[in-house]
């Protein structure tokens, strides 16, 4: 397997668990500043920001962490020697889709 895939796949997965961290701690000042601040979301024209980004934010996390386990996989595959192969018809996964997308887990012809 091109040794770029894993650094791809290693550097990805320690980025998104940066990205992780950080937004676990924008949300918890979020819910913090949401308990200091009596606010009314329906009435307070700060409240429905408040909730917004506390939507936003938890949406994002939730994201990073399901494409941090999408690159757990990823790897757990790459140790398996099953990574880069099409789980959907068995051929390989063309190298410039896995540089590009490293958590692919189909070859382009059955990804569309």
């Amino acid at each position: 397997m091109d040794p770029d895939l894993r650094a791809a796949l290693l550097a990805d997965r320690t980025g998104t668990a940066n990205r992780i961290a950080a937004l676990t701690a924008d949300l918890e000042r979020i819910m913090e500043a949401s308990r200091l601040v009596a606010t009314d979301d329906e009435h307070d024209p700060e409240g429905s920001t408040i909730a917004f980004e506390r939507s936003q934010t938890t949406t994002l996390l939730d994201d990073a962490r399901k494409h941090l386990a999408d690159l757990d996989s990823a790897l757990r595959r790459l140790e398996a020697d099953d990574y880069g192969l099409c789980e959907v018809c068995g051929n390989p996964v063309a190298v410039g889709r896995l540089l590009a997308r490293p958590t692919a887990r189909t070859c382009i012809n059955c990804a569309t």
